[in-house]
């Protein structure tokens, strides 16, 4: 039992939690960069090829709304065993075929895989510390994640370039067996006492999860403000390549700087948690809603990617703020059900994300920083209207 192990080997474990948490940023942004040599390469349209991403994100996000039920039933170890495990396998298993059907199956089920890793991943400091020590570590998740979507495409658009866009996944392959090796050698169980599956008991606690207005308003927060920077990854690619006439090379810079922005938001946002909620929310939103109004009018009379991605990168320092703050605050609603709870948030957040990337793909193609200005300008209005929902919300309260 890993609650009972030496202090010291709880301290190595909760550093490798940090560590394997960029790596569904891995899983989702690597290839990202390889998006146009993919579809030239499996001779399919790019919309194929999006469908990748949207396949696995929709696959993460259904699968996390049950995942934590089980989880909390069955523990935190062997799936995460399990789960490292088949990423390493559907990884190679990529590399060996040129269907995109195929891929898009393999994504589905590495989106199955990552969810329990995530989930369990939350749910083992809940089980490990409590506390303010709990809100602290929860307040650096989505920093350490950000260096998943920070590194992965800059990472990618090298690998797709000195090799091709496989060696994407072999990455993947050798991330998930280097945590696989850990894992057995020093890992183990967390969870202090599972709980017994009740599927009568379960549909009380979503249901009672569900009917709290706050925790879903928070939720579609979340959702919008990581659709948000998921609009530039997979529409960016093919503007860079196909509109200003970059490399691969420079998509992966690109991603990256912009990964930054996020990584940036997370600090902002956790030297904000302790403002009330008007200050803490409003003031980013402002400046991201004046950004995207600033980039519309510039795209009327002047395409650079200097300027797509100077912009972008202040509109995803708010995505970073907002989605940081969320994140911590709704983490702690349900502090006994931690699994449960950060399963439906992961799940409702991703599923909100595959849903808006299906928006983005089906609205017509993305050539142009103004196109990609009018689908910002979209997502913020709706982000404004969920918010303004909260800020009632509380007042009433």
């Amino acid at each position: 039992m890993l609650r009972q192990a030496s202090q010291e080997r709880i301290k190595l474990v909760t550093l490798m939690a940090f560590i394997s948490m960029p790596l569904s940023g891995f899983v989702t942004d690597i290839y990202l960069p390889s998006f146009p040599a993919m579809a030239r390469n499996l001779g399919v349209d790019e919309r194929d090829i999006q469908l990748t991403l949207t396949t696995y994100l929709l696959s993460y996000g259904i699968s996390q709304l049950f995942i934590g039920s089980i989880l909390d039933s069955i523990g935190r170890y062997r799936p995460r065993l399990l789960a490292l495990f088949i990423l390493l396998l559907s990884s190679m298993a990529i590399t060996y075929t040129d269907s995109v059907f195929i891929i898009c199956l393999w994504r589905a089920i590495q989106g199955i895989a990552v969810s329990i890793l995530v989930v369990a991943t939350r749910a083992l400091f809940a089980d490990l510390y409590q506390g303010e020590r709990l809100k602290n570590y929860l307040s650096y998740f989505t920093i350490v994640w950000s260096c998943g979507p920070i590194l992965a495409p800059f990472l990618g658009g090298y690998l797709e370039k000195m090799f091709n866009w496989k060696a994407n996944f072999y990455f993947l392959a050798f991330y998930a067996g280097a945590l696989l090796v850990f894992e057995l050698a020093f890992s183990g169980e967390s969870i202090a006492q599972t709980k017994r599956v009740n599927f009568r008991d379960n549909i009380f606690v979503y249901k009672e999860m569900l009917q709290n207005k706050l925790f879903i308003l928070g939720i579609l927060v979340l959702g919008i403000s990581y659709s948000i920077v998921m609009l530039f990854n997979i529409t960016g690619p093919f503007i860079i390549e196909n509109t200003f006439h970059f490399t691969s090379v420079t998509i992966g810079y690109c991603t990256l700087l912009l990964g930054f922005s996020w990584g940036i938001g997370g600090f902002i946002a956790k030297k904000r948690m302790d403002l009330e909620f008007d200050q803490r929310v409003w003031k980013p939103l402002a400046v991201q809603l004046l950004a995207i109004i600033a980039l519309l009018a510039v795209s009327s009379v002047y395409q650079s990617i200097y300027v797509m991605v100077g912009f972008a990168f202040l509109i995803h320092i708010v995505s970073g703020v907002l989605f940081t703050s969320f994140f911590t605050s709704s983490m702690l609603f349900f502090p006994a059900n931690a699994g449960t709870a950060g399963g439906l948030m992961g799940g409702l957040v991703y599923i909100i994300t595959s849903v808006a990337s299906s928006l983005v793909s089906i609205s017509g193609e993305v050539a142009s920083q103004g196109d990609l200005a009018w689908r910002y300008l979209f997502f913020a209005i709706l982000l404004l209207l969920v918010v303004f929902s909260m800020s009632r919300l509380q007042k009433k309260a």
